[in-house]
């Protein structure tokens, strides 16, 4: 069976096989595809708009992404992240993302950005990532994208090493004595880095870089002071496994530290998946107002200092909902309120 068949006969058994109560993905197609490919199969799949991505399959994000419906979709990982940054980039000069993957967002970005001369600044310590990455944005012809195999930390003086399976993995401090590891990467902050390369502010910054992002925005302070309508939009992961929010997401400290900057904080309603959500706006809910129940489980959250930065047709605000959208389940804390 070829590699088109395959994926038709797992959608249709998805399609016919679907429960409320069970996961046919995590639990029965998806396994099937693992057997099949290792983690240095390297894939090739178009997105809508002409983009291509080269990937490996290693992770959820390369499966859920081969399996897309429909074939042509409109992102690759995240699709309301995605329809979010690129509201956030309609004006964008320059562009920060920590941990930028394969491209997977970096690229859609950078080709919207591109026709104002604005650049995408991707830091990514994955070597292997990191040099798909530069695969993708030259293959591509996206010369606007500055790619960096360095970890984003609060300062240039850490030396780090990834904890962990590839887009699951954290960075660690390492020792002196492992300094010579070749799996070890130099940190920078991003307040040297718009310095050095004489960017006077971001624009946007995207994080996702399980569980440093609070240091990473100790280390962009001369970005967060700056005043509403200049300083950056960002968007950030928040995970139980990094983020205390036992009394309330509001009161977690990555929260209040935004907010003493004065930035307005939401929590994003997200498929951690490719799930296609053309036509569907983007959901937002402030941090008093989340549901949080359930396994540990993460999410992205958006701070803005300018609220008119979410006054779009797109973007709708609602209530007492979880940030984390389900295909599998059919109650309505995990599905968009639409």
């Amino acid at each position: 069976m070829d590699q088109q068949k395959l994926i038709a006969a797992i959608k249709r058994m998805e399609e016919r096989l679907h429960r409320s109560d069970v996961h046919m993905r995590e639990e029965i197609t998806g396994p099937i595809l693992d057997a099949i490919f290792d983690e240095n199969t390297i894939l090739r799949k178009e997105i809508e708009g002409g983009l291509t991505f080269d990937f490996y399959y290693r992770t959820k994000i390369a499966r859920d992404f081969w399996l897309a419906e429909p074939d042509l979709p409109d992102h690759v990982w995240e699709p309301q992240t995605t329809k979010l940054l690129t509201i956030l980039a309609r004006q964008a000069k320059d562009v920060l993302i920590g941990g930028a993957y394969f491209g997977d967002q970096a690229l859609i970005v950078a080709k919207q950005i591109l026709p104002q001369d604005g650049t995408v600044h991707c830091f990514e310590p994955n070597k292997a990532q990191f040099h798909m990455l530069q695969h993708n944005a030259e293959r591509n012809g996206l010369g606007n994208v500055k790619a960096w195999r360095l970890g984003l930390w609060k300062n240039e003086e850490g030396k780090m090493k990834l904890i962990g399976e590839d887009s699951f993995a954290h960075a660690e401090l390492v020792s002196e004595q492992m300094e010579e590891d070749s799996a070890v990467f130099s940190t920078t902050s991003i307040d040297t880095y718009v310095k050095e390369q004489g960017i006077g502010k971001l624009d946007l910054i995207l994080l996702d870089i399980e569980g440093l992002e609070q240091t990473v925005l100790q280390g962009a302070e001369s970005q967060l002071n700056l005043p509403a309508g200049e300083a950056p939009n960002i968007i950030f992961e928040v995970h139980r496994n990094y983020v205390d929010w036992s009394n309330g997401l509001d009161q977690s400290d990555i929260v209040k530290y935004l907010q003493s900057f004065g930035y307005h904080i939401f929590a994003l309603r997200d498929y951690n998946s490719n799930v296609a959500m053309t036509g569907k706006p983007v959901e937002i809910i402030p941090p008093d107002r989340v549901y949080l129940e359930g396994p540990p489980h993460g999410f992205n959250m958006i701070a803005v200092k300018n609220l008119s930065a979410l006054d779009d047709p797109q973007i709708k605000i609602c209530y007492d909902v979880s940030p984390k959208l389900l295909t599998h389940k059919k109650i309505y804390l995990h599905q968009p309120t639409e």
